[in-house]
């Protein structure tokens, strides 16, 4: 079994003060792909490189204290990508890319952070170029190879992915082009595999809370973190957990279990 974990930590040096690495100790996973690293190459240096004795390969952002993922691995890739968009969203610190190719396999475990155009017009239009790039690679990605993408997608795309849904009809994270956005994926092939294993929950389904009010405390919660993968890899997912027992960040980590190794 290969036991992988997303988890959007809000800030690196602040989930690792809330005991996230004590917790991936315990989980014992073979792969974690993280957002919002909000650090840069010196900040990590020293400290962070690994994580419970996992290896890491990160994408920083330019911008200070903003985005950057990464991908926290035990087993030694055989190509790393780093960013997907030199044009515009490589510099936004938003994708790693792990190959685990072998004779008879190929195979990727990818971290992204999409964009959220919560923060104004400029940034929704920027979640919408994100978006209308991303689908064209990981359809490029999906002839070549099969892979698992670990994302803060940014958006619920159904009702039952968000407490609140008839409240944001008209917020970013649940507009109508963003939910056809995952719609179309969907249709071409991925697999969304907590919906796979889980096709019916609603409140149990929740990744992020927002820190105004008593979001968390009342679990009024949105399903942004996604496993998004190949069918070769996704249909063999055999269980999920999103803990929720401590908070590392304003999102829970989400595990899934496959029937696969690299």
């Amino acid at each position: 079994m290969f036991k992988l974990t997303s988890l959007n930590l809000n800030g690196i040096r602040s989930a690792s003060t809330k005991g996230v690495e004590p917790w991936l100790e315990e989980q014992a996973v073979d792969c974690i792909c993280v957002q919002e690293i909000k650090a840069q190459a010196p900040d990590m240096a020293g400290k962070f490189e690994t994580l419970a004795g996992l290896k890491g390969y990160f994408q920083f952002a330019e911008k200070k204290g903003y985005s950057g993922v990464g991908v926290y691995t035990r087993h030694e890739p055989s190509d790393v990508v780093i960013g997907f968009d030199p044009e515009e969203f490589d510099a936004e610190g938003r994708y790693v890319e792990l190959r685990f190719d072998t004779p008879k396999h190929k195979r990727s475990l990818i971290s992204a952070y999409f964009p959220s155009g919560s923060s104004g017009e400029d940034r929704q239009l920027a979640k919408y170029r994100f978006l209308a790039k991303m689908a064209p690679h990981l359809q490029a990605l999906k002839a070549q190879r099969d892979f698992v993408l670990c994302a803060d997608v940014n958006i619920a795309h159904q009702e039952k992915d968000l407490k609140n849904w008839k409240g944001n009809l008209k917020n970013s994270g649940f507009l109508p082009p963003e939910r056809a956005w995952v719609t179309a994926l969907l249709a071409q092939g991925v697999v969304d595999v907590y919906r796979h294993l889980q096709p019916d929950t609603t409140d149990a389904c929740y990744t992020w809370w927002s820190n105004r009010g008593q979001a968390y405390a009342n679990n009024v919660g949105w399903r942004l973190d996604y496993h998004l993968a190949t069918p070769t890899l996704g249909l063999l997912a055999k269980s999920e957990a999103i803990y929720k027992g401590q908070k590392f960040s304003d999102h829970a980590p989400i595990t899934v279990e496959y029937d696969w190794a690299l």
